[in-house]
């Protein structure tokens, strides 16, 4: 499984201040990114798996409300996270 329990503690502890801190916007902004970036891996290797191309636009839309609430709130944080992740507007 190439999400396992130590690599979500790193990228909450990394991105949410601590790892116990899972609600935070920015490590779950975070956590699906790793997502993402997983799910294109594997469609570029299984182009036809509907499946997963399905569940990879559900996760960018997540992906995209969440920044929009950080937007709203507090913008100095959405643009913090923004250069750290190294996600296009």
């Amino acid at each position: 499984m190439y999400l396992t329990k130590e690599v979500k503690s790193e990228i909450f502890a990394k991105h949410g201040g601590k790892a116990e801190n899972t609600g935070s916007a920015e490590g779950q902004i975070a956590l699906f990114t790793f997502r993402i970036n997983h799910l294109t891996g594997h469609l570029k290797a299984n182009r036809h798996d509907f499946n997963t191309e399905r569940s990879l636009v559900k996760l960018v839309g997540k992906r995209r409300s969440l920044l929009d609430y950080l937007k709203k709130k507090d913008i100095n944080r959405y643009r913090e996270i923004i250069k750290e992740l190294g996600i296009r507007k």
